[in-house]
């Protein structure tokens, strides 16, 4: 039973003029990233747009140190809870007595935001989630766990609601081990994977492995990776779902990968190049570049390749918080055929050095490097020279030179504890950055930031507007598809595009926090059919994935991508077949 476009699945399509077949295929990647010419950027030093900036709220009372998007197109967004009163008050007289800075604390911590009407709802945490994790289960609820001092063993939850009667409900000393600054990732078997953390050299699960005799597993990667006491340099490692079923790790500057259901590393990659190294405090950033699926359950599993910029030379963090000189960040990235069997890294050079960095898979396939500080490292006061320019990674251009692109600035530095994330409609929301221990909005080189912001990339320029698709009705019940299944997607374009192949992409949403998306992935739907229905409209066939590996359970968001611009995207939740 067809319904209505608001929440339905990714899709790609190529829509021909009326003298082309109505049957087609698509491929990837895409002929074009941008309509108007075969290279994306010829255009551009005419004046072809680079992305534009929009002030949401000049405060939302809270520094925007962990954000996540849910499938009611609400972004929850919260701080730590330990540096005294925000500038947001709870409602109804609520109060948190366990405060560890004022005792008893009436002021808000966390906030929903509406990204439809621009407003936001005050939401009450009660123990500290000073850098935390989070990832989304399969029924959409926020599974958030850690944080410091009477947080680092709390799991918390957060179920979207109707009514607006949602809140946060907490599940104190849950976890075995102390999880501050650790990495999430959901499973295929729809559980949480919690990796490391401040001084935990382990990972354990949400819910909890009955079989396991310890609820820690200690795994010495974590202790291998750490430059010593109070240098770990090996923080909110990188985690990233591989189609087989394990998890690939990157700490440091070393990558391997686990076997969670036996506990073994069953792979170690090569050392990343060079003197610089990529986690927290010498904070990069990491994405799985966009998995192209076939559609065949015969084909083994596709090519991978993770992409990983930025970060800090070794010994900055220490030269930093002692007050001697701000190093200039990395400039390099690195990308890594991780399913290859003898792969190397791929090095590659950025526009400008960039540390604390956050990297955003868009629903063109391409990525988008925002925020960070050219020199210094994580850590209070520990940063200076703030990169206001955002950098599009074009993904699959051929020519390494061509890759990047430098986008319009921001005003508005966001440096430590900021984070950035893709909505629906296709803008990033920006907010955070606080270097400050508490919050101070005078007397330091950068104040504590309240804002939150929105980037709308190039392809979101009106002139792009006649290439935009708009999805019309999915072919699905209730938005939901299964494993496998064979769907259509209807969907509006007012200009034809001869020529140019369409795309079909899947999301998943990150939990954005201290440089890392947490389960971002972008899946690539086989495209079965292609039929033009008008000279307006056409209909696109895909496949979803096949297993639970490829995409976990949950819920995800279905771009139709044409010639580069995609659609609004539309919710759709992948369920395990009957």
């Amino acid at each position: 039973m067809a319904a209505i476009a608001k929440n339905v699945s990714f899709l790609i399509c190529l829509l021909l003029s009326s003298s082309f077949p109505a049957i087609i295929s698509s491929s990837w990647p895409p002929h074009s990233t941008f309509p108007f010419s075969s290279s994306p950027f010829e255009a551009a030093e005419a004046g072809e747009p680079r992305g534009k900036w929009t002030l949401l709220m000049k405060s939302i009372g809270i520094s925007a140190m962990h954000m996540q998007l849910l499938h009611d197109d609400k972004v929850i967004i919260f701080d730590r809870t330990d540096f005294g009163r925000s500038n947001l008050s709870l409602p109804g007289g609520k109060c948190r007595i366990n405060d560890f800075a004022v005792g008893i604390d009436c002021t808000a911590h966390s906030v929903l935001y509406d990204v439809a009407t621009n407003t936001l709802r005050p939401l009450m945490v009660q123990t500290d989630t000073w850098c935390s994790s989070g990832s989304v289960g399969p029924d959409g609820t926020l599974v958030q766990t850690g944080g410091y001092r009477l947080g680092e063993r709390v799991v918390r939850a957060f179920t979207p609601c109707d009514d607006d009667a949602c809140d946060w409900i907490e599940f104190p000393t849950y976890l075995a081990a102390r999880r501050w600054y650790a990495s999430n990732h959901i499973l295929p078997d729809g559980r949480v994977i919690v990796v490391g953390g401040r001084g935990s050299h382990s990972y354990e699960f949400f819910p909890k492995d009955p079989t396991l005799r310890e609820a820690a597993v200690r795994l010495r990667f974590l202790a291998e990776t750490s430059d010593g006491q109070e240098k770990e340099n090996n923080l909110y490692p990188f985690l990233h779902l591989l189609p087989d079923g394990n998890l690939f790790i990157f700490a440091n500057n070393r990558s391997i990968v686990l076997n969670y259901r036996r506990h073994r590393v069953i792979r170690e990659f090569p050392v990343m190049p060079g003197r610089d190294r990529r986690s927290y405090p010498l904070t990069g950033s990491s994405v799985l570049l966009p998995v192209v699926l076939s559609g065949d359950d015969k084909v083994e599993m596709p090519e991978l390749e993770v992409l990983i910029c930025g970060g800090a030379r070794l010994g900055s963090y220490e030269l930093a918080r002692g007050g001697n000189a701000f190093l200039e960040a990395s400039k390099s990235c690195g990308r890594l055929k991780i399913t290859h069997p003898n792969p190397e890294w791929m090095m590659e050079e950025m526009p400008m050095p960039r540390v604390m960095g956050d990297m955003i898979l868009l629903p063109t396939g391409d990525v988008l490097i925002i925020n960070g500080a050219g020199n210094g490292t994580a850590g209070w006061d520990a940063a200076d020279n703030p990169v206001l320019n955002p950098v599009l990674y074009r993904t699959n251009e051929p020519d390494p030179a061509g890759r990047f692109i430098v986008m319009s600035p921001t005003n508005i530095p966001r440096m430590y504890h900021s984070a950035a994330l893709l909505v629906a409609d296709g803008r990033i929301l920006v907010g955070g950055s606080n270097p400050n221990e508490f919050y101070n909005f005078s007397g330091v080189r950068y104040p504590t930031e309240l804002s939150l912001e929105s980037f709308s990339p190039h392809y979101l320029d009106p002139q792009y507007g006649a290439y935009r698709p708009a999805i019309q009705v999915i072919e699905s019940e209730d938005n939901s598809i299964t494993y496998g299944q064979v769907l259509t997607v209807s969907y509006f374009l007012p200009m034809p595009s001869p020529e140019i192949g369409v795309t079909v992409t899947l999301l998943s949403p990150a939990f954005a926090t201290h440089s890392f998306g947490m389960n971002q992935r972008l899946l690539v739907l086989k495209v079965e059919r292609l039929d033009k229905v008008s000279a307006t409209a056409c209909k696109v066939t895909v496949r979803a994935p096949r297993n639970m590996n490829v995409g976990p359970p949950g819920y995800y968001l279905l771009f139709v991508v044409n010639v580069g611009v995609p659609s609004p995207g539309v919710w759709v939740r992948l369920k395990p077949n009957a």
